[in-house]
């Protein structure tokens, strides 16, 4: 990308501080559970749900539920959109750092 970022470049499904959050642990691992992805971040049942909701019907996540023994289990794991459209993020994010550094040396 030559010309200038412009905010409409980053991706505002996964600005979002908490969906970002469940991008960021997600890209690391295969899956996580609910439970992990609540733990981990600290985040309440209804909060977790509602952003993994945004991110599922994006395409980003997928969401599988099933039972463990008698007990509701919840997995979600990163679909290739989802993975595509964070390492187009991380790589917006790093443009606009570089641009800066380049502005700050006066090498722009």
């Amino acid at each position: 990308m030559n010309g200038p970022v412009k905010p409409d470049d980053i991706d505002a499904v996964i600005h979002e501080r908490v969906r970002l959050s469940i991008v960021a642990a997600l890209a690391v691992s295969p899956q996580l559970s609910f439970n992990e992805l609540k733990s981990m971040l600290g985040l309440t049942d209804g909060n977790l749900s509602a952003h993994s909701r945004t991110l599922e019907e994006a395409g980003y996540i997928v969401v599988e539920k099933s039972f463990r023994g008698r007990r509701p289990y919840t997995e979600m794991r990163l679909t290739m959109k989802g993975r595509r459209s964070f390492e187009r993020y991380l790589k917006t994010l790093q443009q606009i750092v570089n641009r800066g550094g380049q502005a700050a040396d006066g090498s722009s």
